[in-house]
């Protein structure tokens, strides 16, 4: 028997003793043997001999998603029957073989054919058997073993929902749970920690948290109010592998609603109201609304209006509306405006459902004060008593007084009473009443005989007083044409007058005297409240008079009458033949008839440019004489200087006095700048000689100093030449300049000895015979 050990964990072998009979199939962690033994046959006689056989397999134990360049060796199967040969053909039977799992016949080796997914089937049950290619029998019993898929991580958790709705009454403590997510992983729970999940909060810090191992979400800070912020979202994260890196992860959302609670009293938007009545307000009448503010919601947001207190909680109530939770303030007796003209209420609002746990935030309810001013109605008169009863001698006289009524003003203005008989109740006309002071007196004589009683309604009426005068209803703009023709209506105007007389409005108008035969305008009054303003001449000019006033003279009918004078403006304007007004003002006079101004602005425009032209004409002809006069080689001032001059030797003495290099006072000559031409001519500074004696940097510093304090020098960059050449050197001067100074011959034989180089020179300067030559 062979055993075969591999690196897997779990090493499981099976060996089989079967003597002709068919040997119980078992699988364990260990080396499994199971005997039998035979006695002698009686047919035959022959003794059975043990036959020892035995199936191994070395691995059990596949990774999942293998993603491998090859196939998966899943394991070997043999037989020690198997003597190498070829003679035996292994066979696999079961979950997944032929599909999933391949075995090579010859020599037992099983691959996985596919890539496996634990998550779909994490156990597969194979069958093993080997045949006998020759004969076809089974050497060995056919034998059961269990292929098991390891997990890997490749399934990030899952939340059961994509998305989460949770509430929470506001105003809740910390650590108070709202919801519980939940995240599962398909990876193996009992293998590694591919399965282990912790949650965390992505979003929605620091108002709420989340456990980490259970999902539940928890407030975080308190006194959280939903009249601030009512929504909020929260974002969980749940990881595997413990929430370590490298793990897979999956999120979710959470919406999160503040529940309202009554946390907050209403409150009045204003201290105080204004309201007014008419004192003819029948009771009920609606006054006004008043509302106060509550921030909740729902019932915690309902409120109760009503009356604390004031002068005028006998005179007025307050009722609740529901839908809109507003207070309307109502008139709940009659009103006089002669006894009481101001009534001041407290209202108060209160909650109706407050909560407990909030009292202490202090009350739950709110007051303004309301003010109701009672207004005043014209009332009608009232007789000092309901009926009168006279008694009459139905002898009197016509024309005897029989009695009186007195009626009075109940109103403040006390107006006169004018009395009068129905007549409807006296159509003999028998009675009759004086309408100053209500007494009455006999029209025609009595008869008792024919009729003992009689019946008389007296009406009392109010004198209104006319105070007012009437006055034009608008302003009115007016103008006419300057071809306007005769009895033309150029403007139509009304009245309007602040009294309210019992039989309407009825207005007059004219022109003041002074102007009642006026030569340009009349008024015709149109009998219906208006007037019109008729042109009574041909034609108007402006260049004349452009404008007119005309004061009109506007009465009324009722007692005393009222007048008022209004001036109306009118002016005169250019119009179509249509009659449309195209201009009304004087400056357009000025313009030549039929010019646009379209036109007049192209005009403007042409002039404005010639102007422009003429100044910057003058501008470049002024620039122009100033400009430098930049015409000679010698300017300085970016130029290139071209001499194309070659010197004549010593011998030419007039190419160059180089006595002007030594002599720095030569280029003091008073000179015209040549750059530009000048204005006003400045008297050159001449200096002090400065070349005897002195070094070149102080020479230099000196002539620097000068220039900078020199005002005639150019307010531009310029070229100034300082020319200096010292005192004469110890050694002398080797320019042969100089050389027709020198007395005597110069000895050039010095040269022969430089080398071959300077021989054409040695020859030219080396001897007598050259210079006689």
């Amino acid at each position: 028997m062979r055993t075969h050990s591999f690196l897997t964990v779990l090493l499981w072998s099976s060996v089989f003793y079967v003597v002709h009979v068919t040997p119980s199939q078992k699988r364990t962690n260990k080396h499994s043997h199971s005997e039998r033994i035979t006695g002698m046959s009686e047919n035959d006689g022959k003794t059975l001999h043990r036959t020892k056989r035995g199936w191994m397999w070395n691995q059990f134990f596949l990774l999942e998603e293998y993603t491998g360049p090859d196939t998966q060796y899943v394991g070997k199967l043999h037989t020690d029957q198997d003597k190498g040969d070829g003679n035996l053909k292994y066979i696999l039977t079961g979950d997944g073989a032929g599909s999933l799992f391949i075995i090579d016949e010859n020599t037992g080796d099983i691959h996985a054919a596919k890539k496996l997914d634990r998550e779909e089937k994490s156990l597969y049950v194979l069958r093993a058997k080997a045949i006998d290619r020759k004969t076809g029998r089974q050497v060995e019993p056919e034998s059961e073993f269990i292929i098991k898929i390891h997990d890997i991580n490749d399934n990030e958790p899952k939340f059961t929902k994509d998305m989460y709705t949770a509430s929470i009454p506001e105003m809740s403590g910390v650590g108070t749970s709202v919801i519980q997510v939940t995240a599962t992983d398909a990876d193996d729970a009992n293998y590694g920690n591919s399965a282990k999940v912790v949650y965390s909060i992505l979003q929605g810090q620091p108002y709420f948290s989340v456990d980490p191992e259970t999902g539940i979400i928890k407030t975080a800070l308190p006194d959280m109010s939903r009249e601030n912020r009512e929504q909020y979202q929260v974002v969980i994260q749940a990881k595997d592998m413990g929430g370590q890196m490298g793990g897979l992860s999956g999120t979710t959302t959470v919406n999160i609603t503040l529940t309202d609670v009554n946390d907050n009293p209403p409150r009045f938007p204003q201290s105080s109201y204004q309201f007014s009545s008419p004192e003819s307000a029948p009771p009920g009448t609606p006054l006004g609304r008043i509302k106060a503010n509550d921030p909740d919601v729902g019932e915690n947001a309902e409120i109760e209006y009503s009356i604390s207190n004031g002068d005028g909680s006998d005179m007025f109530d307050i009722i609740t509306d529901k839908d809109t939770q507003e207070g309307i303030i109502t008139v709940k007796k009659h009103l006089d405006f002669e006894n009481k003209v101001l009534y001041t209420l407290r209202v108060e609002a209160t909650n109706t459902h407050p909560d407990p746990r909030f009292l202490q935030l202090g009350p739950f309810k709110d007051t303004a004060l309301v003010k109701i001013s009672v207004e005043d109605i014209d009332e009608p008169p009232v007789f000092s008593r309901p009926w009168y009863l006279i008694e009459v001698d139905e002898d009197a006289k016509e024309g005897s007084i029989i009695g009186q009524v007195v009626a009075q003003d109940p109103d403040v203005a006390k107006n006169a009473i004018k009395y009068s008989v129905d007549r409807h109740t006296d159509l003999d006309r028998i009675f009759n009443i004086y309408s100053g002071n209500g007494s009455l007196f006999l029209s025609k004589p009595l008869d008792r005989e024919e009729t003992p009683w009689h019946n008389i309604t007296v009406i009392a009426t109010e004198i209104n007083i006319n105070d007012h005068a009437p006055e034009f209803a608008n302003y009115y703009e007016t103008f006419v044409c300057e071809n306007a023709k005769a009895g033309q209506l150029i403007q139509t105007v009304s009245a309007i007058d602040k009294d309210q007389p019992p039989r309407g409005h009825r207005f007059f108008f004219e022109l003041v005297p002074e102007f009642a035969v006026h030569p340009n305008f009349s008024v015709v009054d149109n009998k219906d409240n208006t007037a019109g303003i008729m042109t009574r001449r041909n034609g108007y000019s402006r260049s004349k008079t452009s404008t007119y006033l005309l004061p009109i003279i506007i009465f009324d009918n009722d007692y005393p009458i009222q007048s008022s004078t209004g001036t109306l403006t009118i002016r005169v304007c250019a119009c179509d033949s249509r009659g449309n007004m195209q201009s009304c003002s004087a400056e357009a006079l000025l313009l030549p008839a039929g010019l646009s101004t379209g036109a007049l602005v192209a005009i403007l425009l042409c002039i404005i440019i010639l102007l422009v032209l003429v100044v910057l004409f003058t501008a470049l002809k002024r620039q122009r004489k100033k400009e430098p006069l930049i015409i000679s080689k010698d300017d300085v001032r970016d130029n290139i200087v071209t001499y194309n001059d070659e010197g004549g030797g010593e011998e030419d003495t007039q190419a160059f006095d180089i006595g002007t290099l030594r002599n720095p006072e030569a280029r003091e000559e008073s000179k015209m700048r040549r750059d530009v031409i000048p204005e006003t001519i400045f008297q050159i500074r001449r200096t002090a000689p400065l070349w005897e004696n002195i070094d070149v940097q102080d020479f230099i510093h000196r002539r620097l100093k000068e220039n900078d304090l020199d005002p005639a020098a150019p307010p531009y960059d310029s070229l100034a030449t300082y020319a200096y050449e010292g005192n004469d050197s110890i050694a002398n001067s080797l320019s042969s300049l100089e050389s027709l100074t020198t007395e005597g011959n110069q000895d050039y034989d010095y040269l022969s000895d430089w080398g071959p180089r300077f021989k054409k020179l040695a020859d030219m300067y080396g001897g007598e015979d050259s210079d006689r030559d």
